[in-house]
């Protein structure tokens, strides 16, 4: 663990804060000149008509943009810095390297097509409410002249791409196309108070910009007729990028092989509190049947008997739109942490452009430039899904599940924390959120639910509840054995429905998911056990003084950064 001076009060030190907060602001500006996207997401929107062009010239720029500030950083030490910008000087450190190793080592934007997509920014822009649509669309205009000039960029740069990510690229091109820049936005346009030119202009360049998504998914299929061994690679990162990806996004006391290790034992421990829950719960459902002696049998017999009280396929959405208002009240009734009511969560379909990685339900939350701005519960409804595969997918999604996963995704999860988050003094801790914690608090969360009675403490509940924790323990073994141990398509399905008790669709998805991504599906548990070891050591040091309403927004006070930096703040390490 980093450790931490606490000397505040040293004239030195409030200069050489001065100092770094000075640099900081420089910092953030020209990060966000750099990466107008970044920007965009975080609300701050002076950099909305730039659409960069990452190509060889970018890559350069941007390497020595973290070579430079990487430089920069030392010219501060921890001790001259108080504890909030001695957290940013860390964090941005761990953002340029990443950066950095991203463009130089990683280099997916050679072999993941759908890494080059204009359509989110640009819809984020359409959609926005943070400026009137005139200015809006005049950002748009800007940005969309280098829409063609962009795939162009995008076809000189992929060299043996991943089957899986040309896949992904062409059924989010697909789908985006004409949603983004189709006759929604057209009619915008002509109802705009733009000049007829302007309007003229503008409607070519989303033209343009429609035909060169467009062109682009014909391309990569055209590519993708042509695939074989030679010209292709595999979407497998292996064990050296993978060490190097968890240390840098994780940002954890933990190595990946460590938390790996970690979640096999957490997994033995699952598997025997809910063989105990089923054996208390068998007489009540089975009172004349003999329960099994192999404890995984038992558990699936169970988990399936009551998987089957789930919603209907129409009402997927609306139930979930329903259930919001009793988790604020559980959580304000317990007094388990303030929750802002003037910060407005909206539910909806997910967009299309944000289809196709396998999550069916994920949030999108404003910058801290633009606070006051709707959060996004997305949730993909189950159009285009079978009978078969809808009754699938709600048994996993029932009703016991589908309270747990708003916890996660809303009330007291990540619409809770990214309030907070926001609302820290910290720009960085924001900007550069950490994903582990982001992903922790919101497994944190679940569990604390249910500590302090939320579902009654039936046993039905915490049965539930433990098949899905397993899946976050889980999603680290799948993960690391996938990319790291190399383990196939049959055996990581064997790990979920036989090792974690999920259905067919959500193990096929959550196989889409961990082909298209990395390190990323540790966050959930490395982030957790942190958070959760976390309470522990501070409960045990106050005893009967512990508070957890006090506890909880002390931790979030810190906005997004990692938990083993908060750690040492909150239990006041130094050297």
């Amino acid at each position: 663990m980093v450790s931490v001076s606490c000397n505040q009060k040293d004239p030195e030190n409030n200069t050489a804060s001065a100092a770094f907060e000075a640099y900081e602001k420089r910092f953030i500006e020209q990060y966000f000149a750099l990466f107008p996207g970044t920007a965009l997401y975080a609300g701050d929107h002076r950099f909305d008509d730039r659409m960069l062009i990452p190509d060889a010239d970018y890559v350069r720029e941007v390497v020595s943009f973290c070579e430079q500030n990487l430089d920069s950083l030392e010219q501060f030490t921890d001790a001259s810095l108080n504890d909030n910008l001695r957290i940013d000087r860390w964090m941005m450190r761990d953002q340029l390297n990443l950066v950095r190793w991203s463009y130089t080592e990683f280099h997916s934007l050679e072999w993941n097509p759908s890494a080059w997509n204009i359509a989110g920014d640009c819809a984020e822009i359409i959609n926005g409410r943070y400026a009137p649509l005139e200015i809006r669309l005049r950002s748009l205009n800007s940005r969309l002249k280098n829409a063609v000039r962009y795939y162009e960029a995008a076809r000189k740069s992929i060299v043996k791409p991943t089957r899986e990510h040309t896949d992904l690229a062409i059924l989010q091109h697909d789908g985006a196309a004409d949603e983004v820049f189709g006759k929604s936005l057209l009619d915008s346009l002509t109802a705009s108070g733009l000049s007829e030119e302007e309007k003229v202009e503008l409607k070519d360049r989303i033209i343009e910009a429609n035909a060169a998504m467009k062109s682009y998914s014909v391309w990569l299929k055209d590519l993708r007729k042509g695939f074989n061994d030679q010209n292709t690679r595999s979407f497998r990162i292996g064990k050296t990028l993978y060490d190097k990806k968890f240390e840098y996004e994780i940002v954890s006391g933990y190595t990946a092989e460590e938390i790996y290790n970690y979640a096999l034992e957490r997994r033995k421990v699952i598997h025997h509190e809910m063989a105990a829950l089923s054996r208390q719960l068998w007489p009540k459902y089975f009172p004349e049947k003999v329960m099994p002696s192999d404890s995984l049998i038992l558990i699936r017999k169970m988990i399936d008997t009551l998987s089957v009280q789930h919603v209907a396929p129409d009402s997927f959405l609306v139930a979930i739109e329903r259930q919001i208002p009793e988790l604020e009240k559980f959580v304000a009734d317990k007094n388990l942490i303030y929750l802002d009511p003037t910060k407005p969560l909206k539910v909806r379909k997910t967009p299309a452009y944000m289809e196709g990685s396998g999550a069916g339900a994920s949030i999108s939350s404003p910058g801290p430039f633009d606070k006051n701005a709707n959060t996004y519960y997305n949730v993909s409804p189950l159009n285009g899904y079978s009978p078969e595969e809808a009754e699938s997918y709600l048994r996993e999604y029932n009703s016991y599940i589908l309270q747990i996963l708003n916890i996660h995704e809303a009330v007291p999860g990540h619409y809770t924390q990214l309030v907070y988050s926001n609302n820290s003094p910290s720009l960085i801790k924001s900007i550069f959120g950490n994903g582990a914690m982001v992903e922790g608090w919101a497994v944190y969360g679940e569990r604390m639910m249910l500590e302090n009675g939320y579902g009654g403490n039936q046993p039905e509940m915490w049965l539930m509840y433990y098949k899905w924790h397993l899946r976050t323990v889980c999603n680290t073994i799948l993960d690391y054995s996938v990319h790291v141990l190399n383990i196939q398509e049959e055996e990581a399905k064997k790990l979920l429905i036989d090792g974690a008790f999920q259905q067919k669709a959500e193990a096929d998805g959550k196989w889409t998911r961990v082909k298209l991504s990395q390190v990323q599906l540790c966050s959930y548990f490395t982030g957790y056990s942190e958070i959760y070891a976390l309470r522990n050591e501070l409960q045990q040091k106050a005893g009967s003084q512990f508070n957890l309403k006090k506890f909880h927004e002390e931790f979030l006070s810190y906005g997004s950064a990692p938990v083993k930096y908060i750690r040492d703040l909150m239990l006041k390490v130094t050297q």
